[in-house]
């Protein structure tokens, strides 16, 4: 059974720095895709990015280009999500996903595994 832990979140101001991680475990995820949604208190839950676990092919929504960075290492079995220039709107509840498919998908829909949720606060 795959068991996805996220942690890292927090309180920080906009403009700052957050480093966000999921310890997967359970599987061999050679043939897995790993994705980070968010979901806002009210809104529904949306993708944020994703990576292909075999060749770190990586796809971002578009208001996170260029602030955020999704990464993955392979012996620690953790996937990343570096996440700078933090803005208020950046505010969410961040979950992380595993799709047992090698290519990256922006639809929850697609995603049968999910962890517990980090919540990241962004004081403006």
């Amino acid at each position: 059974q795959v068991q996805l832990v996220e942690s890292g979140g927090g309180l920080v101001q906009a403009g700052d720095s957050l480093r966000l991680s999921c310890a997967a475990s359970g599987r061999t995820f050679s043939s897995y895709a790993m994705g980070w949604f968010r979901q806002a208190p009210g809104k529904e839950r949306e993708f944020v990015a994703a990576i292909t676990w075999t060749t770190a092919t990586t796809l971002y929504t578009d208001s996170v280009k260029g602030r955020f960075t999704i990464s993955r290492d392979k012996p620690k079995n953790t996937v990343y999500l570096q996440m700078n220039s933090l803005q208020s709107e950046d505010t969410a509840v961040y979950y992380c996903a595993a799709r047992s498919a090698p290519f990256n998908s922006i639809f929850r829909e697609n995603y049968g595994y999910w962890g517990q949720g980090t919540q990241v606060t962004v004081s403006s």
